[in-house]
């Protein structure tokens, strides 16, 4: 197992912005307004050549009226618990508090190696009032600015040196990556919990709770991947603070970053327009689609034709792609959740499929000769070769005389051919038809 530096402290004192730094690069959401971060997030990062995973967690507070402090600290308390050892973040300008007392009481009762950093120490001056954390009961504290990095050296080097192995595995690494992405509170954080059995990410009726895009190793039932619950997309039109924009760039990024992207629905809202966004951005990025219809179990009056109907009605809003895999779940109630996962892998496995050359021409060429593209201004098009490029995703380049007369109703009689006759459910295919 590699080394796990957890970050904690109270809302606002520079976690998120020491975390990014610690990465290299802007991973943690970072705002001005305290409590951004409220589930744990994950992250690689280095110092001399050793590697070491960070886990930036929520500002931890106490005699609060916020309603997700509850679960904030619940998953400051298992960053802890996971830790190899804590860097416990403070704010000089705010000095020592009762919060500050606390916090430092938990980590002393989990026993693990300490560092308590000193953050916003932007200057010498800034120096002489940090001592006042003395007061802790401590030897040494390390002060630094986590915006500039002025300082954060000292801290690194002590920090590695008292690592207990350099050994490093990233978790995530060569693994699929499967992105659960949809509008918010259709249950995305619900489904993440429900699939690792555990409280992974917090889970509350309002809307926007997840704020950053969460990644998350799973291997259960022989299945192995990273699984990313995202903030849930609304229409640009709705985004109104910098926060909920870059939640949703996160989000964004992780679809495209993804091989498979689970689109997530609220059975009583239906598919809707902002649904239709997120299946677009998949398809343009060419990522494997599953789409789930969370709550079924609170649809009343359901009869033997609903579920056909109700997954009629979606693919008639979809367009031509249709040859995707719908389900209907129960997240809260764990129905059918197993089998999702089951359809997610199958669909990457599908993306990764490949056609032999020899296998390809033998079957779509005849289907070309029976049923050749329209002529045109009375020249013929014959297609004489195709082959699978190398890429990704399947895409396909078909090889004839007068590819400028191939029109695009023919390039969907193509698509439909390779599905029918080699099973590429759930995934984009991209079909060239190129000169010979």
């Amino acid at each position: 197992m590699s080394n796990l530096v957890a970050i904690v402290g109270r809302p606002n004192v520079g976690k998120s912005t020491l975390f990014n730094r610690l990465l290299e690069r802007r991973e943690a959401i970072v705002d001005s307004v305290s409590g951004v971060t409220r589930d744990r997030h994950y992250g690689k990062s280095d110092w001399n050549g050793v590697e070491f995973t960070v886990i930036d967690t929520g500002g931890y507070e106490i005699n609060t009226e916020d309603i997700f402090q509850g679960e904030i600290s619940k998953q400051v308390q298992l960053a802890i618990d996971e830790a190899t050892s804590v860097i416990f973040m403070l704010n000089v300008q705010e000095g020592l508090t009762d919060t500050d007392y606390e916090i430092f009481e938990k980590l002393r009762r989990a026993n693990k190696k300490v560092y308590v950093t000193i953050n916003k120490v932007d200057s010498s001056r800034d120096e002489l009032p940090a001592t006042e954390f003395y007061q802790l009961g401590i030897d040494k504290y390390y002060t630094l600015s986590s915006a500039t990095g002025s300082g954060t050296g000292e801290l690194l080097d002590d920090l590695v040196n008292d690592f207990p192995t350099n050994e490093y595995k990233d978790p995530f690494e060569d693994l699929p990556k499967i992105t659960i992405a949809g509008r918010p509170n259709v249950g995305k954080s619900t489904l993440t919990n429900a699939l690792l059995d555990a409280e992974r990410n917090i889970v509350t009726d309002i809307a926007g709770t997840t704020r950053d895009s969460i990644k998350t190793l799973y291997n259960k039932f022989g299945h192995e991947f990273v699984l990313v619950d995202t903030a849930g997309m609304r229409r640009k039109a709705k985004v109104s603070e910098d926060l909920e924009f870059y939640s949703v760039m996160r989000a964004v990024r992780s679809i495209e970053y993804s091989d498979v992207v689970i689109i997530m629905i609220d059975a009583s809202q239906g598919w809707e327009s902002q649904d239709m966004n997120i299946f677009g951005l998949a398809q343009k990025n060419r990522k494997g689609v599953v789409i789930l219809v969370n709550k079924w179990d609170l649809v009343e009056d359901k009869q033997t034709n609903t579920m056909k109907d109700y997954e009629a009605k979606i693919k008639d809003k979809i367009g031509y792609f249709t040859d995707i895999p719908v389900l209907f779940i129960s997240a809260l109630n764990k129905q059918r959740i197993l089998k999702a996962v089951e359809v997610a892998m199958a669909v990457y496995e599908v993306r990764k499929k490949k056609i032999k050359t020899s296998k390809l021409n033998e079957i779509m060429l005849p289907i070309f000769e029976k049923t050749p593209p329209p002529a045109l201004k009375g020249k013929y098009v014959k297609i004489k070769y195709c082959v699978q490029l190398p890429t990704p995703s399947p895409q396909f380049v078909f090889f004839c005389n007068l590819p400028q007369y191939v029109k695009e109703a023919y390039k969907r009689f193509t698509e439909n051919q390779l599905r029918k006759q080699f099973g590429f459910t759930g995934v984009p295919i991209e079909i060239y038809f190129r000169q010979k």
